[in-house]
This record gives structure tokens, sequence and C-alpha cells, in this order.
């Protein structure tokens, strides 16, 4: 993207310890004060001598999801001017031009920022993990990022069959339900904030890059050359084929972002990971139903968290619900109803989308129904909506444009990467129309759909 100047610039120096800030009207961010490492956490990923490469990436990923949070869009524009300064053990390696300007191409085809990431020689190294004992094969293929969604526990339990131990789980994001378990490698994201971010920036486009890189440096460690993406079509593509209004498309997991991001970590350590998408072609109500096809314990689905809040914001009685009118939460409904299987009523805040008006929808006992939330389901209507108007023949000049974007990420033909489109996208109309008539014709998702 090219640099706007015309935007004021925000600068982040990453202070290591015992270091004395030295950038002009620098944000600094101290490392073991404003930015902590689990001891714990880090150990996960310590299988073997922890390698000082890959804990300055962690810094890095660190410094980048501060900047992004810090500094909140401008009104008026989407893009910013974001420099972040990362002191590293091995300042001639992360000097290399191939390293700089593979990180801004991912960065900045990611985000819509300008950013300009700069390095600088550590006075002292950090002390990190020993080699562990950690439950790790010595044969893994693969590295699958991993949550309490539906899709990574469908897409474990349907490759698991072809890897077998040979695919190794990594956590990204905070466990909803239990502990991980001690003694398993990749059991939590290594780093947190104790800083409080003030104004922080909510489109959260930094996820991508923390997500990704951190499941690389997974599989660098296990020396593996595959990273698993566990999303279906609508997940990883319906961001960009969709975009919400005027924002920047969302590329957080779409293959042109993570061939990227395969191209940086290439330059950085020297070996080849690449990002896989088995699951890319299909629909989220296809991916349940195949993994449900595997046998009994299958079963443990509806145990997994699709919702994108937080217990701060969508609870019952001070316990976590998922809110069920988030884009998310639509998404899971709808394609729970396309394979064929039900969930409890109190599943969801919003239990009852057949009811006429929201008040009747939700759940008597949430207490923060307001503006904001029905906004929310009516987005997440649209969104479902238009993804579906994509597979009408009037949209397909959109298609193929879409598909000279993907054509080198997934290394497929245009042609063939838009039947692709074209099948996942029919599918996912034929599902969302199937779901909406289920709600009947009084239901308020059929009044916001903006067909009759």
């Amino acid at each position: 993207m090219a640099r706007n100047q015309s935007l004021s610039r925000t600068c982040i120096e990453v202070l290591a310890p015992g270091e004395i800030a030295s950038i002009p009207d620098a944000i600094a961010l101290r490392l073991g004060e404003d930015l902590k490492f689990s001891i714990e956490a880090l150990n996960s990923y310590a299988v073997a001598d922890f390698d000082p490469l890959v804990f300055d990436a962690m810094v890095l990923a660190g410094g980048i999801e501060f900047a992004d949070r810090f500094r909140k869009r401008p009104s008026e524009t989407w893009g910013r001017n974001l420099a972040v300064s990362i002191p590293v053990h091995d300042l001639l390696h992360w000097e290399k031009p191939e390293v700089g300007a593979s990180l801004a191409s991912a960065l900045n085809f990611l985000t819509g920022d300008d950013w300009q990431i700069s390095f600088r020689q550590r006075r002292t190294g950090e002390r990190l993990p020993r080699q562990q004992q950690l439950d790790l094969n010595p044969g893994v293929r693969a590295t699958l990022a991993y949550s309490d969604g539906m899709d990574s526990r469908a897409v474990n339990g349907l490759v698991r069959a072809t890897y077998k131990s040979g695919l190794v789980l990594v956590r990204l994001g905070a466990k909803k339900k239990g502990r991980p378990q001690r003694g398993q490698p990749f059991t939590a994201l290594p780093y947190r904030f104790s800083r409080r971010i003030h104004n922080a920036e909510t489109s959260a486009r930094n996820r991508g890059f923390k997500f990704s890189l951190v499941s690389g440096l997974a599989a660098y460690i296990c020396s593996a050359n595959e990273c698993i993406v566990p999303e279906s079509g609508q997940g990883a593509l319906g961001p960009v084929l969709a975009p919400v209004g005027q924002t920047y498309p969302d590329y957080r997991n779409h293959p042109a972002f993570l061939e990227r991001m395969s191209v940086f970590l290439e330059t950085l350590l020297g070996v080849r990971i690449v990002y896989s998408f088995p699951r890319l072609w299909n629909t989220k109500a296809e991916t349940l139903a195949g993994y449900i096809s595997l046998g009994p314990e299958s079963a443990d689905w509806q145990g997994t968290i699709s919702c994108w809040k937080g217990s701060q914001w969508s609870s019952i009685d001070g316990k976590f619900r998922q809110c069920g009118a988030c884009a998310a939460c639509l998404l899971r409904r709808m394609s729970v109803h396309a394979a064929g299987q039900t969930e409890p009523p109190d599943t969801y805040i919003t239990w009852d989308l057949g009811a006429a008006e929201l008040k009747d929808a939700v759940d008597p006992r949430f207490g923060k129904l307001n503006r904001a939330f029905r906004e929310y389901l009516i987005a997440a209507v649209l969104h479902m909506e238009h993804l579906a108007e994509l597979a009408l023949p009037e949209n397909t000049p959109h298609l193929r444009r879409q598909a000279r974007i993907l054509s080198g990420a997934v290394g497929l033909p245009p042609g063939e990467v838009e039947t692709r489109l074209a099948r996942m996208l029919g599918k996912h109309a034929d599902e969302w129309n199937s779901y909406v008539d289920s709600l009947g014709n009084r239901s308020l998702v059929r009044q916001w759909a903006r067909r009759n």
C-alpha cells in the first residue's frame, strides 16, 4: 500500500530490560513490564534449546499488536502510518533486505496501513527456557491452529485420520473451557499486555499476523513444513468477498495474506512453511457434517465456541453464553441446521430467531440489550445475505476478480478457482435460504433479509 504522508506517524519503541528510550516522541513498550512473557507458555515452545530468533519474532508480534491497538484509525480514512522499533539478538540477520521487504509486504497487505519496522541490537541477551521434556512426536508433519471453535475441532478430527501423531495443535487465544494440559507443546500464546491501551483500535487486523506467525514458529520448532488453517470457505474468504461497508478487506485468514507470511518466514527462518486450507472450498456445514460422519466421538462439536464476544458483553447471570447475534454465531446456527443437527435453546443469548421482535428473541435475563446489539444482528444477517447473493449470475465478474487474487496463493488456474468459489457460494446460498425459511414468515431475520 502506498505511503500516506498526510497522516502523522505513530512510533512504538519496544525496550528490552535495562534499555533507555532513544527515539524522540516514541511510545515506550517495556519488555517485562508492559509486555510480559509467561515462562510456562514459553516453556511449551521450548521443545529444543530455545532459539533467540524465535523469541525476537514473538516480541515483534507483540510490538505490532500494541501499535495496531494503540493508534485508533482516523474517521476520514482507513490507513495509518505506524513505526515499530524492535530489539533483537542478531541484528545482521534481521536487517537482511529480504526480511524487511517480505515483512512489510505481509503487514501492509493484511492491515491496509503503512508499516515501518526497524531493528536494533540488544545489549544483553534474554534468559530463555532450556530444553524441555514435552510430549512431541519426532515425526511431526504439520501444526494446526486450534481454538475452542467448531472448525478447528472438526478439522482436527478430519485430518488426524491422515496425519495421526504427525499433527500437533497450536492453541491460539484464551481457552474458555478448562485449562490446557501441562507438559504439552504450544499450549498458550506466550505473551500478554499488562499495560492498558487507551482508545484501543477494534479492527484487530494484527491478529492475523500474530496467529499465523505463532503457528508458523511452532511448525519451525517441530521441523514441520505445513500449518493447517481450519477455516471453512465462508470464514476464510467471506470477509473479503463481502466486506463490511467501506472498510479495507479483512485478509486475516485469506490465502493471499498467508502466502505472504510463508515468504516472510522463509526469509527469516530459512525454511519453507506452507499454510494449507483443507476446507477452503467447503461450507462450515459441510465441514461439520464430515466430522459428524466419523462417529459418536464427534459429538464434542456441541461444546465448541463460535461467538466473537467475550464474557464482559455476552453472559447470563455472570456465566458466558454465546450471543447468537454476531456473524460468527449466525453462521454457526445456519451450519448446524444445514448439517441436520440441533442445539439446546440456552446455547445462545438470542435463543429464538423465529421471534418477530428482538426483545422476544433474547433471554429475558440478559441486561445489555441495546441498539448496538440490534445493529450487530442486522449486520450479521446482511453479511449472510450478501454472501448468498454472490452466487447469482450477475456477480460472476466479481468472483472472476477474486479468483485471480486467489489463484497464485492456492496454486490453481483462475478458471478452476472460479468454479470452486461458485460451488461453495451456491452451497452457502442454499443453506442460508433453507435456514431463513425454517425460522418462519414472522422471523425478524426474514424481515431484515434483503429478499422477500
